[in-house]
């Protein structure tokens, strides 16, 4: 069924627009910019928009904008540093005792401001030699203590792949982590099916998956059913959100998506700083205001429910983590 879902994912500007019922002044800078980064989203993230809302902001994450064609100085393609921090195939080398294994370059959702949308899969993607050589250079490095499982989106593999994956991560002894990055049981919840689960519950490493959600329209009864399935697993289950302009950047939208992810069972964890990337400058919210919100979420929300504000920046051993503005 997930698999179904994902191939029919719609890919036509002129079909997302017709769906929610948009006019066709969105048309033509739609497939403009779709020419350079396709447009990809499930029918049921679809499903949660808002019928007659060009602002609704679940569109606005995945409809391609004319903006994403302006040459703005200061975005890149490549803007955390992931092409210098390559150990080996598809594995990238950035922090202390973690590695990072990008495992494809399929996803389920082209999100607009994608830091990877430059990302050149065909190259760098440690499935593509079997993941052999990547385990192999996780094997000689016993600082590695953790490995995590980005892309793409690791759940577009199908459960054997996953399974030989995590089973030769499981035989290095110095792995004692798995974390899995994905987006899948946010936007296509139906992947986290009895037989995932299976296979995931016998993995024998401690578990963590990181979720992606920006907004608390993104979460439904089956993205709850999927994190409670996750955690039935014996699985940390947190999320990052990336600050969005237009978006999530007002104290009540971000007050309401950590509220959703706790009742889910999701601990907010992140709250990103856009990756400079070019194509997505029309998201960006400068660090100032980013600050001045997390300190208003400190006066709504408990601490455990306030995310960190970080910045990525290559080359530095760990995220930014930026503090609050001062009272």
């Amino acid at each position: 069924t997930w698999q179904r879902a994902l191939q029919d994912a719609v890919s036509d500007p002129a079909e997302l627009l017709a769906l929610l019922g948009l006019g066709p002044e969105w048309l033509e800078p739609a497939r403009t910019a779709a020419r350079r980064f396709p447009l990809r989203v499930p029918r049921g993230f679809v499903a949660r928009m808002r019928r007659g809302d060009p602002r609704d902001p679940l569109l606005l994450q995945v409809l391609p904008l004319g903006a994403e064609l302006d040459e703005v100085p200061g975005y890149v393609t490549d803007p955390v540093g992931d092409l210098a921090a390559k150990a080996g195939p598809g594995l990238l080398h950035k922090y202390e005792g973690r590695a990072l294994l990008v495992t494809t370059g399929a996803c389920a959702i082209h999100c607009r401001y994608c830091f990877r949308r430059h990302f050149p899969y065909d190259d760098e993607n440690a499935s593509r030699a079997g993941f052999g050589p990547a385990l192999d250079a996780i094997r000689a490095d016993t600082s590695i203590g953790e490995v995590i499982l980005s892309g793409g989106d690791p759940l577009t593999l199908n459960d054997r792949r996953l399974t030989m994956l995590w089973q030769g991560l499981a035989a290095i002894p110095h792995v004692r982590r798995v974390r899995i990055h994905t987006r899948l049981p946010v936007v296509l919840p139906e992947r986290v099916d009895d037989a995932f689960l299976e296979a995931w519950s016998a993995v024998p490493l401690q578990k963590v998956v990181v979720v992606h959600a920006n907004h608390a329209n993104e979460i439904d009864g089956t993205v709850r059913a999927a994190i409670a399935g996750l955690r039935a697993a014996d699985t940390t289950v947190l999320n990052q959100t990336v600050l969005l302009r237009g978006i999530n950047d007002r104290v009540a939208e971000l007050v309401a998506l950590s509220e959703a992810l706790f009742e889910a069972g999701a601990l907010p964890y992140y709250l990103h700083l856009l990756d400079r990337v070019a194509g997505a400058a029309h998201f960006d919210t400068p660090a100032a205001t980013a600050q001045r919100l997390v300190a208003d979420l400190a006066t709504h929300l408990p601490g455990y429910l306030v995310p960190r504000l970080v910045r990525e920046e290559p080359g530095a051993p760990a995220k930014t983590v930026l503090p609050p503005a001062p009272p």
